[in-house]
């Protein structure tokens, strides 16, 4: 969005006519909103308030001095040094630009009483303690001031104006902040769906709790396979320990199957081959019950740890395919994930 940078000039008046004109000319070619006591002649208690104002609006400070001090108000302070002091102390970006030789000025153009002199001294000195540069012709100046006021911008982006056409309107600011309002509900949504069961689960088994898996196992005898029946028990954490790592992309109902068939080999096999009647003979071909895997499917579902995928795909492949969901995600990382050791 395009902006205008409001610069306030301070100075005495009389004296640097041409070299205010000059610094105008020099803002307005950097597309700049010059302001200052020109347009209200700071005489007057009534009006500091308003120069105030100004200043405070204003995006930068630009002070001239060249060889006065200036008017001075009631309390003995005068009002060039008061706009300066004032700018400070709101700490607004500040570039002062001094006469390099007020010495050489036409008397008309300094201070010609004691006391003027003093404090013009003494301003002086205050201005050369903080950011200044100096001039010595108008032209000079101008060329001083666009090439320091660049500077400054880069150094201190100011808040700027705008044409009014480009502000949102109070209903398009309100739409905004409904989007906002709506965005952060969906962020806290978010951050539940990964860190909390979903709504009703709690009555669920999961967990420690077990849950019994049926499955049947093979013994090759006499050039023939032997099929047995038999049960095992497992926590609802250690079946999803087993299958989740496989839905991290996604994985079909045969790559869970082998998984869960994987875990009864792994786990059941010693089990088995220490009875006296398997003792002598080689176990192979664990399979898990269709039911109960059907039955694990449903409860992971249930709980809220894995979603069915819904994606596009060919019209041969027929397959169910499962992913984990975002807390199932964060589930799978509690019981995964190796802690460091301490």
């Amino acid at each position: 969005m395009e902006k205008k940078y409001q610069v306030f000039i301070s100075s005495t008046y009389v004296d640097l006519q041409k070299e205010r004109q000059e610094v105008m000319n020099a803002l307005l070619e950097l597309d700049c909103i010059p302001s200052g006591m020109e347009l209200f002649p700071a005489t007057n208690e009534e009006q500091w308030d308003l120069i105030k104002d100004v200043i405070d609006e204003s995006d930068y400070y630009v002070l001239i001095l060249g060889g006065r001090y200036g008017s001075v108000g009631n309390d003995g302070m005068g009002y060039t040094e008061k706009e300066y002091r004032y700018a400070l102390e709101i700490k607004k970006p500040i570039i002062a630009f001094l006469h390099k030789s007020p010495e050489d000025l036409p008397k008309k153009y300094t201070e010609e009483k004691e006391e003027g002199q003093k404090r013009f001294k003494e301003f002086r000195d205050l201005i050369q303690a903080k950011m200044c540069k100096y001039w010595l012709s108008p032209e000079e100046l101008g060329s001083v001031v666009s090439r320091s006021l660049i500077k400054l911008q880069k150094k201190h982006p100011g808040t700027g104006w705008v044409k009014g056409d480009l502000i949102p309107s109070k209903e398009a600011s309100l739409e905004i902040l409904e989007l906002r309002k709506e965005i952060e509900l969906l962020e806290n949504k978010l951050e539940s769906a990964r860190t909390e069961a979903p709504e009703g689960t709690k009555k669920l088994a999961q967990g420690t709790d077990e849950f019994i898996i049926a499955y049947d196992f093979s013994i090759y005898s006499n050039y023939k396979w032997h099929k047995f029946d038999t049960v095992a028990k497992y926590t609802w954490n250690e079946i999803f320990y087993q299958l989740s790592p496989l839905m991290i992309d996604e994985a079909n109902d045969t790559k869970l199957k082998e998984s869960l068939n994987m875990m009864l080999d792994t786990y059941e096999r010693e089990e088995l081959e220490s009875k006296e009647e398997y003792k002598d003979y080689k176990i192979e071909r664990f399979k898990i019950a269709e039911e109960d895997f059907q039955t694990i499917k449903v409860q992971l579902r249930a709980l809220g740890l894995m979603k069915k995928n819904e994606k596009n795909r060919s019209v041969k492949d027929t397959g169910t395919y499962w992913s984990l969901t975002l807390y199932g995600d964060s589930i799978m990382n509690k019981l995964r994930a190796i802690e460091k050791n301490t």
